[in-house]
């Protein structure tokens, strides 16, 4: 070259003096300084330098022109063999053709064009991912166990009945779409938690606070899933909720004494009413019943009354009829009837005071004991019977006209 001509490089020494840091700097700026300085490097000579290691480096005759395009073509095989790409059992492979997606593969060995001008993706599409809101759980660990950390500003949610609780739950979560799942979400994990956050909140926020703290925890599960799922469908996330799990649904932990004396009150009061609705459905139905029985009773002593005034009215009036047809008849029938109807369980003795001091034999007559029965109503004094002397009745009267009896039936 031209500076190797005239006997230095450009910043060698030569004919004409030193170059820039060399040999003198000129008229009037006196004499330069003795000897040479740094020297800045030799780029030819590293170049030289490189090639001939390289071929130090390659067996003998890969420095010739069949050498090098060996070597290349080994580069080109090497280049197209990186394009075969293995999908495992539950992967599906994706492959991106500059960027954009191209075609989907099934589990297998496949094979791509080499990058940079084809990608393939293997997402898991069977593995069961887990997403925590309102806690962060230690790998392993379980929720409510050691190494669990609450999240409040997650936790905390609005009931609909303007409560506050403390609810830590996760989501469970498959990949359904590969395509979707990779190309319409950027962050699909943030994304799951935030739309599952969101459907929680919505959900509690229409559900009272006793129901959310005992039977209505499945009613939240579901519909908060349920709500989930759409949201996802609607970003269509490729993504498909398999189960949503509520860990722990309580008050805050400031005011949670305060709720649960709060809770055992209302406990009382409702045991206390049901005590008091079982002892008025005891009472109120056996009040009832003694009412209706009393007035069933009433009524059937009024019937009973009616019915026997009424018979009375017409046993009187029938015999009313007869007094007036035969007076005389009607007298003497009332009169036996009345008598019978008195001395009818008396112990009767006939004395006849006319047989008396004749024969010396008393005129006694027991009745009762001729009958070879007993009167009904015991041992009563014996008295006259007003018969006829010598123990035979007078006789009746003339036969009239019949007379209806007197004596109750």
């Amino acid at each position: 070259m031209f500076w190797k001509s005239q006997g230095g490089g450009p910043w060698g020494s030569g004919p004409r003096g030193g170059g820039p840091w060399g040999g003198n700097r000129g008229s009037g700026s006196g004499p330069g300084p003795r000897g040479r300085g740094p020297q800045p490097p030799d780029f030819e000579e590293l170049l030289r330098r490189s090639q001939d290691r390289f071929r130090r480096v390659l067996p003998g005759g890969f420095g010739t022109g069949t050498g090098i395009a060996i070597v290349v073509l080994g580069i080109l095989v090497f280049w197209l063999a990186s394009g075969f790409y293995r999908v495992l059992p539950d992967e599906v492979g994706v492959v991106l053709r500059f960027g954009a997606y191209n075609r989907t593969t099934q589990p297998g060995l496949n094979y791509h064009l080499p990058g940079p001008i084809e990608k393939a993706l293997t997402p898991s599409v069977t593995r069961v991912n887990r997403t925590e809101i309102g806690y962060r759980g230690a790998e392993g660990a379980a929720p409510r166990g050691v190494g669990t950390r609450q999240v409040p500003e997650e936790a905390l949610m609005l009931t609909g009945d303007e409560n506050i609780v403390d609810i830590n739950f996760t989501v469970f979560w498959v990949i359904k779409d590969a395509q979707a799942y990779l190309f319409n979400i950027r962050d699909p994990d943030a994304t799951v938690k935030s739309a599952a956050e969101s459907a929680m909140r919505e959900v509690v926020g229409e559900t009272p606070i006793a129901q959310a703290l005992s039977e209505g925890r499945g009613k939240i599960e579901t519909d908060t899933q349920h709500l989930l799922q759409g949201i996802l469908d609607a970003y269509r996330a490729g993504v498909e909720v398999t189960q949503l799990q509520l860990l722990k649904v309580d008050p805050p932990a400031p005011v949670i004494d305060a709720f649960r004396d709060v809770q055992r009150a209302l406990a009382d009061r409702e045991r206390l009413r049901n005590e008091a609705e079982s002892y008025r459905n005891d009472i109120v139905p056996r009040a009832r019943g003694d009412a209706v029985r009393i007035k069933q009773e009433a009524e059937a002593y009024r019937q009973e009354i009616i019915a026997r005034a009424q018979g009375d009215a017409d046993r009187f009036l029938s015999v009313y009829h007869a007094f007036k047809a035969a007076q005389d008849v009607t007298v003497q029938r009332l009169y036996l009837e009345t008598m019978e109807e008195i001395l009818k369980n008396s112990n009767k003795v006939i004395i006849d005071k006319s047989a008396q001091g004749e024969s010396g034999v008393l005129p006694y007559l027991p009745l009762p004991a001729l009958s070879g029965g007993k009167g009904a109503a015991g041992d009563a004094p014996a008295g006259s019977s007003g018969a006829a002397p010598g123990g035979t009745q007078p006789p009746g009267p003339a036969v009239g006209p019949a007379v209806p009896s007197l004596r109750r039936q």
